[in-house]
């Protein structure tokens, strides 16, 4: 049997999915729950969710992308105006 290896910057837990960001402009850290329910939408062959960040201390602007497959495992990650932290760096 083959096991997947964890995504290094999605974390599911329960109904979501957490992910961190930095945005590029300020480099402040946002804390993002994406819910598995609520904000993930249908496509031919799998998932996907878009969300657009606004950081809440500077009012940097960032779009996270995640395209998933049929079991909602992230397949393509894309951050628009910020970079993605790995969960071993998370506080």
């Amino acid at each position: 049997m083959f096991f997947r290896k964890r995504d290094k910057h999605v974390k599911p837990e329960g109904q979501a999915f957490w992910v961190r960001l930095r945005t590029d402009r300020s480099g402040e850290v946002v804390r993002l729950r994406i819910s598995r329910t609520s904000e993930i939408s249908p496509t031919q062959g799998g998932y996907y969710v878009r969300k657009v960040v606004i950081a809440p201390e500077s009012l940097d602007r960032a779009v996270l992308e995640i395209w998933f497959d049929r079991r909602l495992r992230p397949l393509k990650k894309v951050v628009e105006g910020g970079e993605l932290i790995p969960i071993e760096e998370w506080e």
